[in-house]
Parts: C-alpha cells; structure tokens; sequence
C-alpha cells in the first residue's frame, strides 16, 4: 500500500512515533542512561517523527528550561547506541529504528511569534483593522 505524496504519516507511523516518544521519556525520566550531563538536566522528548518505513527516527528533545541545549543533544548523541538498544527491546518491529537527536525550536518559534504581535506597531494596526467592520 502506498501512500500519495500529499498525504501525512500513516496512522502506524504515528502510533509508533509515539511510542517511541514514550518509551525513550521513561528511560530518561528512570536514569537508566548513566550521563552527568543527562543525570543532572531533566529533558523533554517533544516529538518522535519516524521515517515511513520505520527504520529512521527523528526524536526533538528540549531541556527542561531551554538550559545547556547543546550539552544534553551531546550526550544524548554519545548515548545513541544505549538508547537504540533499550528502544528496540521493548518496540517490536522487524528492524530496530536509528535515533538522530535535534533540539527542538518549536518553542522558540512560538515565542518569537508572540513577541511579534505583542509589538505595539503590530497591536496598533490590528486595533485600526477592527475599527473598519464591513458594513
């Protein structure tokens, strides 16, 4: 079954993203990976996007308050093969899925936006927008 070019994620994609999301949270949350860096940043898997044929996940972590991104994205990428093992042990699939760590921006992009309407250029034309109702 193949899916057109315009379609999203399978809904097993999804499922499995989803799972893997999960799965790798509470390996971080346990303390199972022994890292300092790790051991000492609490770190949030924002989102798993699995490749559609399950072998390639892209996993978005975020730091708790955005601190020392780099560093835990280090150590998580030191740890890949830890995590890989304990995510394919408990997953079951016919290939173990290859994990790549990226910081998550959605969130900086969220505030950046805020910022932008809360801009008083920005406030003044939406409140001269709501004046000029269609009669």
């Amino acid at each position: 079954m193949k899916q057109e070019k315009d379609k999203g994620p399978s809904v097993r994609v999804l499922r499995v993203g989803e799972q893997v999301r999960h799965l790798l949270s509470e390996i971080l949350a346990r303390g199972d990976v022994h890292d300092d860096v790790l051991a000492t940043h609490p770190v949030s898997i924002t989102e798993v996007r699995m490749s559609p044929d399950l072998r390639h996940a892209t996993v978005f972590v975020k730091p708790l308050l955005g601190k020392d991104e780099e560093a835990v994205i280090k150590a998580l990428r030191t740890n890949t093969a830890y995590l890989q093992k304990s995510v394919a042990a408990k997953v079951r699939m016919k290939y173990a899925a290859k994990l790549k760590f990226l910081p998550d921006e959605s969130f900086d992009e969220a505030s950046h936006i805020e910022k932008l309407l809360r801009d008083p250029k920005v406030l003044r034309d939406l409140e001269s927008g709501e004046d000029k109702a269609p009669d």
